[in-house]
């Protein structure tokens, strides 16, 4: 059994922080913290079956924690992002605006001219007085979003479909806008060069 503890808990413990880490949405987080759970309770084994009292209190302390985690995410925001799905897609088959949440805009797919796939939606920057979205940050480039290239997009060029965000321009003309610094972001949109949005 302690041998297979040995085991089990720095694997699981690795195989979790990768899946949190990607954050890939509520689920693959909440699944994330499922096996962070498995390898808590493999080291509070460990600790236990080799009298290290420390490893196992701690683990015994993260077990608690992993399992507020499963619930916030399996749970809780899972339960979140199902009701604005519903949302969205009752919207699309009802008169009057498609909706989308909101939240969605952080981490969804960028899609160019051509329907490939040429950036990541960041944030987007909306009016406090009515709440309208002025414009939204893209990241091209870079690989896990090392050495990625941030740039704002007005909100009227963009449309949202489904999970993904639409622009009627191609990865060149995307580079060729001003980069935005990661800490010093626009106060309001730019419009888009007169090439870019032709």
């Amino acid at each position: 059994m302690e041998e297979l503890s040995s085991w089990v808990a720095p694997i699981a413990t690795a195989i979790a922080a990768c899946m949190t880490a990607a954050n890939l949405g509520a689920r693959i987080t909440g699944w994330g913290f499922v096996v962070f759970t498995i390898g808590s309770v493999a080291w509070t084994s460990y600790g236990a079956l080799t009298g290290q009292s420390n490893l196992l209190w701690q683990n015994l302390f993260l077990t608690a924690v992993n399992l507020l985690g499963v619930w916030r995410w399996l749970g809780r925001q899972a339960r979140f992002d199902e009701g604005a799905e519903a949302a969205a897609t009752d919207s699309a088959r009802q008169p009057g605006p498609t909706l989308f949440p909101v939240s969605a805009l952080a981490g969804a797919g960028l899609a160019g001219r051509e329907g490939d796939a040429i950036g990541t939606t960041i944030d987007a920057m909306a009016h406090c007085d009515d709440g309208r979205i002025d414009y939204l940050v893209i990241s091209t480039g870079g690989i896990g979003g090392v050495g990625a290239t941030l740039h704002a997009l007005p909100w009227d060029s963009v449309r949202v479909q489904g999970k993904t965000v639409h622009v009627a321009l191609d990865e060149q003309q995307i580079a060729a806008l001003p980069a935005v610094d990661p800490v010093d972001w626009p106060t309001h949109a730019q419009p888009l060069p007169a090439a870019a949005s032709g």
